[in-house]
């Protein structure tokens, strides 16, 4: 299962954009809440989620996706589950993806040492032992990061591509009408 962890004060778009791909592309994909089964964004927007952290079976998890906004990256970062289920992802060599501030959990737990990424302008600092590229979205081995709202729909179609066939990231690009 792919996991979309969701906090209170997450950033709407970076969640939701890369659900809807994902599940356009008939992947299971679960978004998790910290904290409350009902998780509201930092622009008021209400999230009923598919399962809370307490019940999310580590084992089960394919990939971990972070969505930024504040407060929702610090929740995530103080959520044992969440840094669980990214460790879990690290030392299986699954895919983590981090949006907007989010990538700064990577940074401090240590995962980004020696790699490039990205995040929201001002966050810089935060990815502990990375190489930072401007760019919007960024993978350097299993770690996906993007910049933040105005780069959703490059990073979810990012991971459509690494989770789909070519075939079906071709389809849901006419789909959608995707633009470069």
């Amino acid at each position: 299962m792919i996991c979309v962890f969701l906090a209170n004060g997450f950033e709407e778009i970076e969640a939701l954009t890369p659900v809807d791909f994902l599940r356009r592309c008939e992947l299971d994909v679960k978004m998790i809440g910290v904290g409350d089964p009902v998780v509201t964004g930092s622009h008021g927007i209400s999230v009923v989620c598919d399962l809370t952290a307490p019940e999310l079976p580590l084992e089960q998890v394919e990939a971990v996706i972070l969505p930024g906004g504040m407060p929702g990256t610090l929740n995530l970062e103080n959520s044992l589950v969440v840094r669980a289920a990214i460790e879990h992802c690290v030392s299986e060599g699954k895919l983590v993806a981090a949006i907007c501030a989010a990538p700064s959990i990577l940074g401090h737990m240590g995962l980004l040492e020696g790699k490039k990424a990205t995040c929201f302008p001002g966050f810089e600092e935060q990815l502990t032992g990375a190489e930072y590229v401007n760019a919007p979205v960024v993978r350097d081995g299993n770690i996906l990061t993007s910049k933040g709202a105005g780069t959703a729909s490059q990073f979810a179609f990012a991971l459509a591509e690494i989770f789909c066939s070519p075939e079906r990231a071709r389809v849901l690009r006419e789909g959608i009408q995707w633009q470069e």
